[in-house]
């Protein structure tokens, strides 16, 4: 399942992502969101876990919990929609 992680500190690492998310279950894979100028996060992530009941039980555990001074939000990841192309500046 992907999961949807929101309203993140932005000094967090993936590793430590990864090790929140581990204490339910397997963890495939973390994708931190930065900047692609700045290099900077974004202040969300997406977690993949391969088992769906463990995925839920951490979901519920980390939903409205505080990570570092956070509350973040942990929510099950909606597929991304189609979005027109972008229109040229001139």
């Amino acid at each position: 399942m992907n999961i949807y992680v929101g309203n993140l500190p932005y000094s967090i690492t993936e590793e430590e992502l990864r090790s929140s998310f581990s204490e339910f279950g397997e963890v495939s894979s973390v994708n931190l969101i930065t900047d692609k100028f700045t290099g900077q996060s974004k202040g969300f992530a997406f977690v993949e876990m391969p088992n769906n009941s463990e995925a839920d039980q951490a979901i519920k555990a980390l939903n409205e919990n505080t990570l570092k001074g956070r509350k973040i939000k942990v929510n099950q990841a909606k597929p991304r929609s189609e979005r027109p192309p972008r229109r040229p500046r001139y």
